[in-house]
């Protein structure tokens, strides 16, 4: 039903590379609207988030966190019932336990591209939306939306304050509820123990 997303961006504006939508990892900046072939929808968002994603009962050994600038982060590349590709990111702050994303992350076919469709970040710092002119400095999900791609924002700049997680290990428990994915056993605690994150 997903729409053969392809990329049409110069490979490289002003020194950064450029693909269908700003990287969501390794780029700074936003995506200059009149170099966007197309937009993803909110319906096709919203099918994709709610698309059932089965995890392989071999995920812990591919769970792997990797220690970057001020934090550990790992993900693990999944597929959906129709075959489709996702990336869950799990990502935190070696500092701050508050300062963390989970994330969901879709495979744009024929693409390097991941999208981000939902991310569930903590209470680290304050948030807005600016279409709305919103502020707030809560736990908070992100979604991504049609809106926010037309206006050459990130695609999942929107959130929500949120009072359904106040750590990592219940945002995890959100997260696999809300984008349907199944794990083999023990879903939570797969995410922290060996080779997930700590």
């Amino acid at each position: 039903m997903h729409r053969n997303h392809r990329t049409v961006c110069p490979e490289s504006v002003d020194g950064f590379h450029r693909n269908r939508w700003t990287e969501w990892i390794g780029i700074s900046g936003r995506l200059r609207p009149e170099y966007a072939a197309e937009f993803i929808t909110d319906n096709e968002i919203q099918a994709l988030i709610d698309e059932r994603k089965h995890v392989a009962a071999d995920f812990r050994g591919r769970l792997v966190p990797k220690a970057k600038r001020g934090h550990s982060e790992a993900d693990l590349d999944i597929k959906g019932y129709t075959g489709t590709e996702f990336r869950i990111i799990v990502r935190r702050a070696n500092a701050n336990p508050l300062d963390f994303s989970v994330i969901l992350g879709y495979r744009v076919p024929v693409s390097n591209q991941v999208l981000r469709l939902r991310r569930y970040n903590g209470k680290s710092h304050q948030h807005t939306n600016p279409i709305e002119g919103q502020r707030f400095y809560d736990f908070h999900i992100h979604t991504a939306t049609e809106r926010y791609q037309r206006t050459g924002n990130r695609e999942d700049v929107y959130a929500v304050a949120t009072d359904r997680y106040d750590s990592l290990e219940a945002a995890v428990g959100c997260f696999i509820e809300d984008c349907n994915v199944v794990f083999p056993d023990e879903p939570q605690m797969g995410l922290f123990d060996s080779g997930g994150i700590r």
